[in-house]
């Protein structure tokens, strides 16, 4: 009993070492988007929180307002959902059950409820069409109305 007590200690303080090394790593992990339309570039940090904007190539002096808000939100929505994946991808491996110890089950995460509507359904990898595309399709539109194409396949 005691040498399972003393392996499930140790398997715990691995457990411990690795969130710890995960979590440093995550500290300095960013995520750096461009919109479909190429107009802007955006960064995020590991929380999804918008860290930096870029307009790109003076685009934005040709875009109304309506065409700009919805180029940035578009990147960041598509920056938040990457940097959700690598969260998930980081710690993935501590919710596998552990070998040495059994009854160790790993940890169960509610990646929805830690990252809300960022992930969507994953039917499409997390960049599924919520409400206000419309208002983001108008990026890919000219002024004159003809389309350039809305990044569909």
């Amino acid at each position: 009993m005691e040498q399972r007590i003393a392996k499930a200690m140790a398997e715990l303080e691995n457990v411990q070492a690795a969130v710890a090394r995960a979590e440093e790593r995550l500290r300095s992990s960013a995520a750096s988007v461009r919109s479909r339309d190429r107009a802007v570039e955006v960064t995020v940090g590991p929380g999804g929180e918008l860290t930096g904007v870029k307009f790109l190539d003076n685009k934005y002096r040709s875009m109304n307002a309506a065409q700009l808000s919805a180029s940035v939100m578009e990147a960041v929505d598509r920056a938040r959902t990457q940097m959700a994946r690598e969260v998930m991808d980081t710690f993935a491996p501590l919710t596998e059950p552990s070998a040495e110890v059994p009854e160790l089950r790993g940890v169960d995460v509610d990646w929805e409820r830690i990252f809300g509507p960022v992930l969507g359904d994953g039917a499409d990898g997390g960049h599924g069409r919520r409400g206000g595309s419309r208002l983001r399709d108008e990026i890919h539109e000219d002024d004159d109305g003809r389309t350039r194409g809305r990044g569909r396949a």
